[in-house]
């Protein structure tokens, strides 16, 4: 018996070419993921890092190289006039309306905010937002035309 005979062999290749909305849902999924583990890090005391590559030119070589520096993280929460907790959810520099007319959640606890970064994070990831996130991105390109 060969050992491909044991496998499920399908006619299906690799797409070349993702759909644009999918790449803007993934981009706002993983940015959300950093919220949700910068949230988890401050309730727990604990520094939350992410790194990204610069590229630099080398003073005395000329040469340029790549070099491993933090990324700057700023929190999607803030304190309201009330005195509670709100999230907003940010694509870019656009504040994404998660209905119509209310682009903010108000969470009791640092428990609650990360409840509430992972829903909104489930409802990219399903595509419940597709229609915002492409009003922001529109938004967005807008402003880089001349």
């Amino acid at each position: 018996m060969s050992a491909l005979s044991s496998l499920k062999l399908v006619a299906v290749k690799k797409p070349t070419h993702m759909p644009a909305i999918v790449i803007r849902r993934n981009k706002l999924s993983s940015k959300l993921w950093e919220q949700i583990q910068l949230a988890k890090s401050q309730m727990d005391g604990t520094p939350f890092v992410v790194t990204k590559f610069k590229t630099i030119k080398d003073k005395e070589t000329g040469l340029r190289k790549q070099v491993e520096m933090p990324k700057r993280l700023k929190p999607w929460w803030f304190q309201s006039e009330q005195g509670k907790v709100c999230v907003s959810v940010k694509y870019g520099s656009w504040t994404i309306e998660l209905a119509k007319g209310k682009p903010s959640v108000e969470v009791a606890s640092g428990l609650e905010l990360v409840r509430a970064l992972e829903s909104i994070k489930s409802a990219v990831e399903a595509g419940e937002l597709d229609a915002q996130i492409e009003t922001a991105s529109a938004s967005l390109r807008s402003g880089f035309k001349r």
